[in-house]
């Protein structure tokens, strides 16, 4: 049975630029690296909360892709207001001023440098993920 998503992997084109992003602007924090058999760093995994990781390949470690689907990464925040403010802080400003969605939910999207979207939602009480969840 699935329990949740383990991680999403990214190429990076820049890993210190991705990491200042990830860590330094959206707050998340540096879990451990994995290297290969030579010592060369092979993967960063980052930390996302609730047991969750984003992992960060260096560009040259990963191919490009043909045909894929890939949409968003969709990180939920505890606080819409407290987030967009820690991530002006660190300079980093939002796509789009925070909406409510058709599900409820209160989001705001960024990018990361390499162009990925980023969807931040925090899960409102009465919408239909958290209904959802209470029915597990």
């Amino acid at each position: 049975m699935v329990t949740g998503i383990g991680h999403a992997a990214y190429g990076v084109s820049d890993l210190n630029a991705s990491l200042r992003f990830y860590c330094g602007q959206l707050g998340l924090r540096k879990a451990f690296e994995l290297h290969r058999d030579d010592g060369t760093l092979w993967i960063v995994y980052l930390y996302a909360g609730n047991r969750s990781f984003i992992e960060l390949f260096p560009e040259s470690e990963v191919p490009p892709q043909q045909g894929g689907s890939y949409r968003h990464l969709c990180l939920i925040v505890d606080d819409m207001a407290a987030t967009l403010h820690a991530m002006k802080i660190a300079g980093l400003e939002p796509l789009n001023p925070p909406s409510v969605g058709k599900d409820g939910n209160t989001q705001a999207w960024v990018r990361d440098p390499d162009g990925n979207p980023i969807e931040l939602m925090q899960i409102a009480p009465d919408s239909d993920q958290a209904r959802a969840v209470t029915a597990e």
